[in-house]
């Protein structure tokens, strides 16, 4: 018995799955995942197909020799390479003034918007100092703009990281509790405010107009809420200062790895880990 994508493979049902790609030799690897998905009623808890979790498990087992895969249709993009988005131009004029002067702010998700989707995009690829290659997997991204629909800043929350020590440690969970319910986590991977903008207060306020509304938000677009949310925070760049003051708990430090780091030898920029919990008894509930 094998577990891949979080889901089980007996000998028996891998046999039946490669001869039921056998007998399709002309389908495409995009057909074949959306097949499968339908076939095994594959589907997340808003009721779509994982069909990109089927395309995964399939080119895993071809990785490791258990069936074979057709060519590929076409070579996919890679998108950490891809500079294509505009650039940004920057006003004339820094935005110095008090958080009221911004009022009425607007928070909105737009993952499903190509334009506004696109120009978070290109302001953390221009402005970020790690860049962005796009999400990957369930996320959301958050565009904030000011009362004149300026916008202001950013923010994009997707998966969490697979292993970490002292935010394991913190909840409490095993790990098969933590591979059963890491779902439940949401990971802020990039914050920005735009660096013409110095308003003081603006950033903890945009963490916790979020905090408000991102589990109704992910259960309206996942069909299931998040209950903490986490980031990490390279300390000898940043120290926090804005987590804090939006009350996210500092519960440790990262090992300076990676998650690429198979064999403990890469190393990568301490960080220390922020929580912010979402709902009373989350450890009960991501323990369970």
């Amino acid at each position: 018995m094998m577990t891949i994508q979080g889901r089980p493979l007996s000998p028996q049902a891998l046999e039946a799955l490669r001869q039921w790609v056998g007998d399709h030799p002309r389908w495409s690897r995009w057909r074949l995942s959306r097949e499968l998905a339908t076939r095994w009623d594959w589907r997340n808890a808003a009721g779509q197909l994982k069909d990109m979790a089927a395309r995964t498990l399939l080119v895993k087992l071809a990785q490791r020799g258990l069936l074979e895969l057709p060519a590929r249709c076409q070579v996919p993009t890679n998108r950490m390479r891809c500079g294509a988005q505009p650039a940004i131009r920057e006003p004339a004029e820094r935005r110095v003034c008090a958080l009221a002067d911004l009022q009425p702010l607007s928070v909105e998700e737009v993952s499903g918007q190509l334009a506004e989707r696109a120009w978070i995009r290109a302001a953390l690829g221009q402005f970020h100092y790690l860049g962005f290659g796009g999400t990957v997997g369930q996320n959301l991204q958050y565009l904030v703009r000011d009362r004149q629909q300026r916008p202001v800043a950013c923010a994009v929350f997707g998966a969490a990281a697979w292993k970490c020590q002292d935010r394991d440690r913190f909840i409490g969970w095993s790990a098969e509790q933590r591979q059963r319910n890491l779902g439940l986590i949401a990971n802020n991977s990039r914050f920005l405010i735009l660096p013409w903008v110095t308003v003081p207060h603006l950033g903890s306020w945009i963490l916790g107009q979020v905090a408000q509304r991102i589990a109704q938000d992910w259960q309206a677009k996942y069909g299931h809420r998040v209950m903490l949310l986490e980031t990490f925070v390279e300390r000898e760049r940043f120290r926090g200062t804005v987590y804090r003051a939006a009350n996210w708990q500092a519960v440790g430090v990262t090992a300076g790895r990676t998650r690429q780091d198979r064999h403990t030898c890469l190393r990568v920029p301490v960080k220390d880990i922020y929580l912010y919990s979402l709902r009373r008894g989350f450890r009960e509930a991501l323990c369970a």
